[in-house]
């Protein structure tokens, strides 16, 4: 029998949707499209299914979470952007769902602004990736395939 692929949410906050517009010298030139293409070729080459969702509106991203969870997600790999530093919410859900969870920043934020040094995510995620630029997107992805050779895998969302 043939073992399904591994299936990742990548899940970006606010603002990702204008990245190549917003702040280029923190954030780069490419676009989120580029983002897409990047971590679709990425995800043809390890062998996992991934979709996508970006939200400006917290409500929203809380709602995929939990959506995730019902569809069977293996692993999430999400930049939450300045929810990050406010929202109990998507942490809630996050630790609600059980799905291993990694947090992506594209700039190295302990090296930004004091209120971008609390993360309200990073208790609940498995792993925080900062500072690599969109790349760090991809370092998520293979840290949530090592988990899965691990074992580490709790059946999330799988009933």
């Amino acid at each position: 029998m043939k073992q399904e692929k591994r299936k990742f949410l990548i899940l970006n906050g606010p603002n990702i949707n204008f990245l190549g517009i917003r702040e280029p010298d923190i954030y780069g030139r490419k676009t989120y499209q580029d983002l897409i293409q990047m971590i679709e070729e990425y995800a043809e080459k390890v062998g996992v299914d991934v979709s996508f969702y970006q939200s400006n509106h917290e409500g929203d991203l809380v709602d995929i979470i939990q959506k995730a969870y019902y569809d069977c997600v293996d692993g999430i790999v999400f930049n939450p952007a300045a929810y990050t530093h406010t929202s109990v919410a998507i942490a809630d859900a996050v630790k609600a769902t059980g799905i291993p969870t990694v947090e992506v920043h594209i700039s190295d934020v302990s090296k930004r602004e004091d209120f971008r040094q609390i993360s309200y995510l990073r208790p609940v995620a498995k792993k925080t990736v900062m500072g690599q630029g969109l790349s760090g997107y991809l370092t998520a992805m293979d840290f949530l395939i090592s988990l899965a050779g691990e074992g580490e895998h709790k059946d999330a969302g799988h009933h």
